[in-house]
């Protein structure tokens, strides 16, 4: 499964480097995951929402090419403090959230972790399913379309959504688990140190 996380100035670390992470660490357990840091605009690396400087790995594929990826993850980040840099202005520059509509529509599973699920909903992936964001965002995600539920992640299909940052985590390895089994998930949550929170709320 080739698996893209598109960055942007602003994103929230943790929304992206988590399910790095996790995906990452179940390819080394033979999940057959490709992960890579994407963005929009050909560049070496952007900066997050606390500073930290972060590579990529090239560029988001168009909905039409060969090597368009699997699963497209989004993180947030920028939303709920209106900053400069992040999801709110990304979403008003519009191209990510066009970008990730295209890819959904030409077959990709589309997830996202924190106020990345309000790109998703400008995009008018979440229009009249179920999902969540974080807690500061529910109220726009409500009135965006969405039937926003009370739940640390959401999976529907070829949709999934995430509250807060680490419920990053907990979607990755619920995908994880989803696309390569529970051994593996437990493996990797294991190696993490990471005691996974629930089930998700499944539309």
């Amino acid at each position: 499964m080739r698996v893209d996380i598109v960055l942007y100035d602003g994103f929230d670390e943790l929304d992206a480097v988590g399910p790095y992470e996790v995906f990452s660490t179940a390819a080394t357990f033979g999940a057959e995951f490709d992960v890579r840091l994407v963005t929009l605009d050909d560049r070496d690396s952007v900066t997050a929402s606390h500073g930290l400087r972060v590579g990529v790995h090239g560029v988001l594929p168009e909905a039409d090419a060969d090597d368009r990826p699997d699963l497209v993850v989004v993180p947030g980040g920028g939303w709920n403090d209106r900053s400069e840099a992040g999801a709110r202005a990304e979403a008003e520059r519009g191209a990510i959230p066009e970008a990730v509509a295209d890819l959904h529509g030409a077959g990709a599973t589309v997830a996202s972790v924190c106020t990345g699920g309000m790109l998703l909903a400008t995009a008018g992936l979440t229009d009249g399913r179920p999902a969540v964001t974080h807690g500061g965002a529910l109220d726009d995600l409500r009135e965006s379309g969405a039937e926003v539920v009370d739940a640390r992640f959401v999976d529907d299909g070829d949709l999934l959504t995430a509250g807060g940052v680490t419920s990053g985590i907990d979607l990755s390895l619920h995908l994880v688990e989803r696309e390569a089994g529970a051994e593996i998930a437990d493996r990797v949550a294991t190696e993490l140190e990471y005691e996974r929170r629930e089930t998700p709320y499944q539309g």
